[in-house]
């Protein structure tokens, strides 16, 4: 498998939740994750980051709507979208991924949050990210 297609599958198959038991298939059991202004570590990190979002989103889902690859990276532009409370939500980002023995080592992960906050609601996002945050510092 290329490393794109490696980093599409992360994305549109672990990432979504439907294929989160194969997590160390694409991430590398030293992975880093930067989403935001979060911070994951290993496969567990990885894991975690998943739930954090499966939690906001039962319906969750990630498609790459392009990528970009050079040397030991792909770049992958995704579409993100899911329901939460009945409010579907659309939201865009970029994640550039680093690769080591054909697995990701490292993800940069960027994404459009205020396009989610508005869509969610200010009151319904301000009560979201502090219980989000609650639910990912914590074991």
């Amino acid at each position: 498998m290329s490393q794109a297609e490696t980093a599409r599958r992360a994305l549109e198959d672990v990432c979504s939740g439907r294929e989160l038991d194969r997590v160390a298939e694409v991430y590398h059991p030293q992975f880093v994750d930067h989403v935001n202004a979060l911070e994951y570590r290993g496969l567990a990190g990885a894991r975690k980051s998943v739930a954090g979002y499966l939690a906001l989103f039962p319906d969750l889902r990630f498609a790459v709507d392009e990528q970009v690859s050079e040397g030991d990276r792909v770049v992958s532009r995704w579409t993100l979208t899911g329901t939460h409370r009945g409010r579907r939500v659309r939201a865009w980002g970029i994640v550039i991924s680093r690769f080591q023995d054909g697995k990701i080592v490292e993800d940069w992960a960027a994404s459009d949050t205020l396009t989610l906050a508005r869509q969610l609601g200010l009151w319904r996002s301000l009560r979201l990210a502090v219980k989000h945050r609650k639910l990912l510092r914590n074991p």
